[in-house]
């Protein structure tokens, strides 16, 4: 009986050769995970606006992009939320007051809330009937029209919108719609350090630093709590559209809202 040993050395190279490509497939694909594991961490973030909080800078169902080299990076950076010890932040930056801001809420750290700096430590904040005053300076506004204030249920509130320009002559849009609401003359308060004093631009529907923690706010934010800076809508569609029959649902793609930066 004779072997065909050209044969077996044959079938041998090509379970090897199966053997390898499988490997390099492996490799690659896990080279891919790790990339997008990296740059989410590293570089930026996608988040969803859930909310109408920072209205009419921010739609309900705009998708944000976060940079987070701009305030260097903490365990709020990670892209999945690990119960890891708190140790500072590595390459830290201070925001600029003006700055839109991704965080995680001290109340829950797997929820991403995003709001505006106007306050940094050592600043003292106010709000008399609706202004905002930093270090007694008032942050001007310039009357701009009306708008529409959505809620979270899809409904709409007319809002008397204003240019706002705070005392750094960052200036921006927001939403008024009184001016002696329960958030709008509040208690001179100074921002202590290692926290930030933020607010939505929606000024009368605003879950901020003007609402205690205790009370579902975000009362005073600690600069640990940073995943970084809003800086682009990716895309938006308007999500009233899905009480809408499913055939008129392309018409809630804000195309105008693709790509902008966030101001």
């Amino acid at each position: 009986m004779s072997i065909d040993k050209t044969s077996e050395a044959t079938k041998t190279t090509a379970k090897s050769k199966s053997s390898g490509g499988w490997r390099a497939q492996a490799l690659q694909l896990a080279g891919i995970v790790a990339a997008v594991f990296i740059a989410k961490g590293a570089l930026a973030e996608p988040f969803y606006v859930p909310s109408g909080s920072m209205e009419p800078t921010l739609l309900i169902g705009d998708a944000l992009l976060a940079s987070k080299f701009p305030y260097g990076y903490g365990t709020s950076s990670l892209p999945i939320q690990i119960n890891l010890p708190e140790t500072g932040r590595v390459f830290a930056e201070t925001p600029k007051v003006g700055d839109v801001v991704v965080f995680r809420w001290p109340g829950d750290r797997a929820q991403a809330w995003v709001k505006r700096v106007v306050g940094l430590p050592g600043d003292r904040i106010q709000m008399r009937q609706g202004q905002l005053f930093i270090n007694d300076r008032p942050a001007e506004l310039k009357p701009d029209g009306v708008g529409q204030a959505e809620d979270d249920n899809g409904g709409h509130e007319p809002a008397y919108r204003y240019v706002e320009t705070l005392p750094n002559g960052v200036s921006h849009l927001i939403f008024k719609m009184r001016d002696n609401g329960p958030l709008d003359n509040t208690p001179e308060v100074t921002v202590p350090a290692g926290h930030l004093f933020v607010l939505g631009d929606n000024r009368d529907n605003s879950a901020d630093s003007r609402v205690p923690l205790r009370a579902g706010g975000v009362g005073l934010l600690p600069i640990n709590n940073l995943v970084g800076r809003a800086d682009a809508v990716l895309g938006s569609w308007d999500l009233g559209m899905r009480h809408q029959p499913v055939y008129t649902w392309l018409n809630g793609f804000r195309v105008a809202r693709f790509f902008t930066a966030v101001r």
